[in-house]
């Protein structure tokens, strides 16, 4: 579009036929001036000779000559058209439908034609009566967008009801008794929305930056886990000298290893969060340049895809597990068992308290119990009443078995609790998981969903489907249990000896586990000392 200063002459170089630039302009025995390819496809269809612009008519068809002056101007204004940017349209702007060649901006859009004017084009628009009934609007892309389909109408209004764009129509038939309102209107509201969804993205971008310095501040624990247990090694087998440098290596490469499989999982997961976060970003970046958009339509269509936030993943249940080093030491070193006992005992003592920070407070479930235990009011001891009371029938409670479970259980991460069995002959201590059987005679095993002790002044085992026999200890009086549910670990623990007693390894955990506490028959008094759950006593 020319400039205002130009205008004037742009319309004096303009052909009234074609609306462009004069192109080889004639003049008429009138005065006015064409396009000789305008004027001469004009006369070809008419029977009479008239001028297009003051309708003088001519006798005979004039003889039509090149006016040179003319011709030699337009060609100059051509060429300044083409200087002055040529008006072409930049991105962002709407072209005009009709210019040939190099497209100008439009100026205005026609909702009657369809199409989009620049301001030369628009002149008909101006000057015809017809034509000045047409509706003119600023320009407007994808005219036929906008449009309503079903009724060749203008989209103005919005259903409030089935949340899209209307036309007037369309009210008095599918959307009759729905509420619509004009789309300026619905526009201000869903404008206003923007707000709360940019705040509702903001705050998923913090969570998702506050999940990868959580998973940082894990790894950096992790690490400084991992440097007191290489420096516990290290300074253990470094008195050993060289009768245990390759355990002093094997312990160091296994260490690493957790560790690095940890460092490789928080990478895995701050990657994600990165591009969730990405993601979230230009996502807001979308929402905050739909909200300076003036074009209503567009806006409406937009917002749908952009009210709610892109998929992303549930993070609360996401974590990096530190890797568990209990026992790993320990494990090294049993094929040096002699030479070993003096740090193997500050080893024990140093593991005993790791785990011991796991505690956790549970208490006994009656609703589990055997019918004739006796529980304590609190729920931390039990032991055999010696009758059988008539209680309710409950699914979870045993019926074959002298056994109750705690209320409480657990699915992930680690656990610790602490049971005396002082003065007791014969008891089960371990976990179970939820599904075992509580209504028959199950032996009590991995594969039936134990990992228990059993104690009897004959012998100590851990039930296995081949019992491992464990050293009898006259003196044990209070039992220890860790658990690392993921790690798959359960070890019991000689709480007054400091000592290490027993790990199953490698056990594949896939349903809540509970404590599990069997005082066993008391044997006519023999054996009628409670089980109790005991807080934990730690000392430096």
């Amino acid at each position: 579009m020319a400039s205002a200063n130009t205008s004037g002459s742009e319309e004096n170089f303009s052909c009234s036929i074609c609306l462009d630039v004069f192109n080889n302009p004639v003049s008429t025995p009138c005065g006015h001036n064409f396009c000789r390819t305008c004027i001469t496809k004009y006369w070809d269809e008419q029977v009479k000779f008239k001028c297009p612009l003051c309708n003088m008519a001519f006798n005979t068809r004039p003889d039509l000559r090149i006016n040179t002056l003319l011709s030699e101007l337009a060609a100059q204004f051509r060429t300044s058209i083409r200087v002055k940017d040529q008006l072409c349209v930049k991105p962002g702007e709407v072209p005009c439908d009709h210019c040939t060649g190099t497209q100008l901006k439009a100026v205005k859009s026609c909702l009657e034609c369809l199409k989009s004017f620049c301001q030369t084009h628009l002149e008909t628009h101006q000057r015809f009566a017809v034509l000045k009934k047409h509706r003119l609007v600023e320009p407007m892309d994808r005219l036929e967008d906008r449009m309503c389909k079903k009724h060749d109408r203008l989209l103005e209004l919005f259903c409030q009801t089935e949340q899209v764009c209307v036309c007037q129509s369309c009210t008095e038939t599918d959307h009759k008794s729905h509420p619509v309102v004009p789309l300026t209107e619905e526009y201000e509201v869903k404008t206003a929305q923007l707000g709360k969804i940019e705040a509702e993205v903001q705050q998923m971008i913090q969570e998702r930056l506050n999940n990868i310095q959580e998973i940082k501040d894990t790894v950096n624990r992790s690490k400084a886990d991992a440097d007191r247990e290489i420096v516990d090694g290290v300074h253990i087998l470094t008195a050993l000298k060289r009768c245990i440098e390759k355990c002093q290596d094997d312990l160091n490469q296994m260490v690493k290893e957790k560790l690095k499989s940890t460092e490789k999982q928080a990478e895995d997961l701050i990657k994600e969060l990165e591009q969730e976060i990405e993601d979230l970003t230009n996502r807001c970046s979308e929402v905050k340049q739909l909200s300076h958009t003036e074009d209503h339509l567009h806006f409406l269509q937009t917002f749908r895809s952009l009210k709610d936030p892109p998929p992303t993943r549930d993070w609360t249940t996401v974590e990096v597990r530190p890797p568990s080093y209990v026992g790993t030491l320990r494990r090294s070193l049993d094929q040096l068992e002699e030479t070993l006992n003096m740090e193997m005992k500050k080893l024990r003592d140093a593991e005993l308290k790791r785990v011991q920070k796991y505690e956790v407070d549970v208490t006994l479930d009656p609703d589990t119990a055997a019918s004739q235990l006796i529980l304590s009011e609190d729920g931390k001891q039990v032991h055999d009443g010696g009758v059988a009371k008539a209680l309710p029938d409950n699914p979870k409670r045993f019926t074959k078995k002298v056994r109750v479970l705690t209320r409480q259980s657990f699915s992930s991460g680690r656990f610790y609790f602490e049971v005396q069995v002082k003065d007791k002959t014969r008891w089960y201590v371990g976990v179970a998981r939820e599904s075992i059987n509580r209504k028959d005679l199950i032996i009590a095993t991995p594969e039936t969903g134990y990992w228990t002790l059993y104690f009897n002044k004959d012998e100590f085992v851990f039930n296995d489907d081949s019992d491992v026999r464990l050293p009898l200890r006259a003196e044990l009086q209070k039992v220890g249990v860790f658990v690392d549910y993921d790690e798959g670990l359960v070890s019991f623990y000689d709480v007054e000896a400091g000592v290490h007693v027993y790990s199953a390894t490698g056990c594949s955990f896939i349903e809540p586990l509970y404590p599990i506490l069997g005082p066993c028959l008391h044997a006519e008094g023999i054996n009628s000392a409670p089980l109790i759950i005991s807080p934990v006593n730690q000392t430096d």
